[in-house]
């Protein structure tokens, strides 16, 4: 078991603990994100799942998984009405404990993986440490609508480095994912952790940076956060284009929420 799994396993935990405080009528409640529900949130991350542990299973096992989805992606279906359909039969504690049930044997798969091992998925293959970074990063961006949703704080943690290390990274796929030239040089990046230390990318620069908490710029990157609805500092032309249109998970180029709409202050 490498680092990553222990942090996918912990906010896992995390958000089922959460999720576990909703009644029937919150399972039905929109949230800021796109107005899907809680159920539509843990039915998305749980076919999600279903996927990754298809694709530790082998190529095949992950291209037949995912087969059906295309089909219906192709018949201009909605993730979101596929995903309904996929698991119309669950109402909301039942698609938690089910949700639970693969999130546990995902993780019992990973444990056992190398980490320099490559697995199939949408687009290229991936690296096993980047695969778990992945499913971590969606899992935690998806479990903001709930806290969003409940207006309840939330604890971060370094864990976080990761979400951070893959937007900035995916600095020219946000570019190159919308056919816009990439704008240079790379902004300095640099953070402060939820313990206080400073976490920095690329060469230090006054004219081109990034600063800030870096739960903050996770919640930009991720979509979770308009930029303008955070403190953080934007230096220079390219940090202010990237941090307008950031996108650190893959798929077709997404709009960031509009300023205040992803939170719903005393929500509940």
């Amino acid at each position: 078991m490498f680092q990553e799994v222990d942090d996918l396993k912990a906010e896992g935990a995390a958000l089922h603990s959460l999720l576990a405080t909703l009644d029937a009528h919150d399972w039905e409640r929109p949230t800021p994100f796109k107005q899907w529900t809680p159920w539509d949130v843990v039915a998305h991350l749980h076919l999600s799942d279903q996927w990754a542990v298809a694709a530790l299973q082998g190529r095949d096992a992950f291209t037949q998984s995912i087969t059906p989805l295309l089909l219906a992606m192709n018949a201009r279906t909605s993730m979101r009405d596929y995903t309904r359909s996929h698991f119309r039969a669950l109402p909301g504690a039942a698609i938690l404990d089910s949700w639970q049930q693969c999130f546990d044997d995902l993780n019992s798969r990973l444990a056992e993986i190398d980490p320099k091992a490559r697995l199939a998925w949408f687009g290229p293959d991936m690296g096993a440490r980047s695969f778990v970074t992945a499913r971590y990063m969606e899992t935690w961006a998806h479990g903001q609508d709930i806290y969003d949703l409940l207006g309840r704080p939330r604890v971060y943690t370094d864990s976080i480095r990761a979400i951070a290390t893959l937007g900035v990274k995916t600095y020219g796929f946000t570019f190159n994912n919308r056919r816009q030239p990439v704008p240079s040089p790379e902004p300095y990046v640099r953070l402060t952790a939820p313990s206080g230390a400073i976490w920095e990318w690329n060469p230090p620069s006054d004219t081109d940076r990034i600063e800030g908490l870096a739960s903050e710029f996770c919640h930009v990157v991720t979509q979770g956060r308009n930029i303008a609805d955070t403190a953080l500092t934007v230096t220079g032309e390219p940090a202010r284009q990237w941090m307008a249109i950031a996108q650190c998970f893959a798929g077709p180029p997404e709009t960031p929420p509009a300023p205040g709409s992803r939170m719903i202050p005393g929500a509940r």
